[in-house]
């Protein structure tokens, strides 16, 4: 049975836990494939929040396997409070697969994350000083230790004192910070963390193929989104790793044949967190509107997020990218009390239109969007089921972006709610 990824196609918080959840429940695994604890998302169930930052959202399911892939870079603290806090909520987290190709994060990560963002002052990137970057840049340096290091104290030890010694000096001599005390990290790491996640290291790879071949369900999860894509976002300003849709086969171990569906999630509007280009931005009280209407503020952070209307040249792109099937529609209740709505439909640039994404950073920093304009509904769609429900003007909307972006929209949210959704057919 062929695979389904779930991937954002702005810059982040689309509200992909929502929609994962729901998509989920028709899965046998769920599968995490890429980033760290610097994605969070958030699950209303029952008016009961589930802020989840590592684990898979289909760990409120009982008949789902949540598996956290090889792609993923795991901060092992993090992963048992989170495990804590879903326990203590009643929900069984003995079922969740941790790939023994993870890779780790460690204290010095997170030093060095924030030291390097100092450093680069007013050119800072935003990051969330998780750790995430130099994780990632030690696995490229082959110096990174992964989860399955953990089972054997000897190796992990040789491995930590390896990277200890040139992480030391950068930290002595670049940034004159006390060295790194290995001892210290090796029985946090060995004798705290191991015993509670031990039981959970396995091989994902074989669970996912084996779920393949039995003809199961697999969900493919990715974090962040497509414009924070180490390759094809707004870069520098972006994450370490790659969520579009690709990345779900090297973080998860499936080929492009394993996959039939990719369904994108795109916000009614869009938002952003810490710096970069952002065409539609507002500064005006309609931005302060959709800030705080949406509750754009960090799952993790609580950092305020940036706001515009919606963009159809970044979505065109995303399409592009991830080979979406269909999108699902988010926050489109954000809008209801909006007399009017924009939508940008391509840039002009030095006396020029373009539909197309520029692929030059100085370009897109320097565009102007163009914009079309649609009426609001100014009704409450929170208690909408049934498309047929949606005003007139919804509809309109709706519709007005499939046609900018080629893509049909198969679900529709109205509200944070896990049952505030509408299963939309134009």
């Amino acid at each position: 049975m062929p695979a389904t990824v779930v991937v954002g196609t702005q810059w982040g918080d689309e509200g992909k836990g929502k929609f994962t959840d729901l998509v989920a429940k028709e899965m046998s695994l769920v599968v995490r494939y890429q980033g760290g604890h610097n994605a969070g998302h958030t699950i209303v169930v029952d008016g009961e929040s589930f802020a989840l930052q590592l684990v898979p959202s289909g760990i409120l399911y009982d008949h789902i396997t949540p598996v956290i892939g090889n792609g993923v870079v795991v901060d092992p603290g993090v992963l048992i409070a989170e495990l804590d806090m879903l326990s203590a909520k009643g929900i069984d987290t003995s079922r969740l697969l941790l790939s023994g190709n993870a890779h780790l994060i460690f204290p010095y990560h997170q030093q060095l994350d924030a030291l390097h963002e100092r450093h680069l002052g007013q050119n800072k990137l935003g990051t969330t000083k998780r750790g995430i970057g130099p994780a990632y840049a030690d696995r490229s340096m082959r110096v990174g230790i992964r989860v399955q290091d953990l089972l054997d104290a000897k190796i992990f030890r040789e491995k930590l004192d390896g990277v200890l010694r040139q992480t030391n000096v950068v930290l002595a001599k670049v940034y004159n910070r006390l060295p790194v005390d290995a001892d210290a990290i090796a029985d946090k790491y060995l004798d705290e963390y191991l015993p509670r996640i031990e039981g959970h290291i396995a091989d994902t790879v074989g669970a996912v193929h084996d779920a393949l071949d039995a003809g199961q369900h697999v969900l493919l999860e990715g974090a962040q989104a497509t414009f924070l894509d180490l390759d094809h976002g707004t870069y520098p300003f972006v994450t370490s790793s790659n969520p579009v849709a690709g990345g779900a086969c090297t973080g998860a171990g499936v080929g492009p044949r394993d996959i039939n569906r990719v369904m994108g999630i795109a916000k009614a509007y869009v938002s952003r967190v810490g710096s970069g280009p952002f065409p539609t931005e507002l500064h005006d009280e309609i931005g302060d509107y959709l800030v705080d209407v949406g509750h754009e503020y960090g799952t993790n952070t609580g950092r305020r997020r940036r706001c515009g209307w919606f963009d159809a040249v970044m979505l065109r792109h995303a399409v592009r990218v991830n080979s979406l099937s269909d999108i699902a529609l988010t926050k489109l209740d954000v809008l209801d009390g909006l007399d009017t709505l924009k939508v940008c439909v391509g840039y002009e640039h030095d006396g020029q239109r373009l539909d197309r994404l520029p692929y030059h950073q100085s370009v897109l920093h320097n565009v102007t969007p163009i914009y079309e304009e649609l009426p609001g509904w100014k009704t409450d769609l929170s208690e909408i089921t049934e498309p047929q429900q949606l005003p007139g003007a919804a509809r309109d909307y709706i519709e007005f972006l499939e046609a900018q972006v080629g893509v049909p929209v198969s679900l529709v949210g109205v509200g944070p709610g896990r049952r505030q959704f509408v299963h939309y057919a134009a």
